[in-house]
């Protein structure tokens, strides 16, 4: 049973930093693509950066050249290092597979709150 546990968020100024954490268990995390999304308040929910098993990234517009995904198989977890913040980077923040962004995901883990204010 696939389990996934984020953390990390917080709240931070405008043009802060903050690293997001997830945590995967009951999958073999190196086999599969993985990626954060994110969810506003009345927004639906949105990819922000994929990367696939062999460690290839890519990013949502919003958030090129200031968002880092990486990822440690070892310790099955998945990092987005967020730089350069800004007030609409505030949402609910969460990991999935990659292909949860064109097909239906059932299960989601609690996700963790970025909220980017002065």
């Amino acid at each position: 049973q696939v389990q996934l546990v984020e953390s990390g968020g917080g709240l931070v100024q405008p043009g802060g930093s903050l690293r997001l954490s997830c945590a995967a268990s009951g999958i073999i995390f190196s086999r599969y693509p993985m990626g954060w999304y994110r969810q506003a308040p009345g927004r639906q929910r949105d990819v922000v950066a994929t990367i696939t098993a062999g460690g290839t990234s890519n990013y949502a517009d919003s958030v090129k050249a200031r968002f880092t995904i990486s990822k440690d198989n070892t310790k099955n977890t998945v990092y987005l290092q967020m730089n350069s913040l800004k007030p609409e980077d505030t949402a609910v923040y969460y990991c999935n597979y990659a292909r949860c962004q064109s097909s239906k995901c059932d299960y989601w883990g609690q996700g963790t709150q970025v909220t980017v204010s002065s």
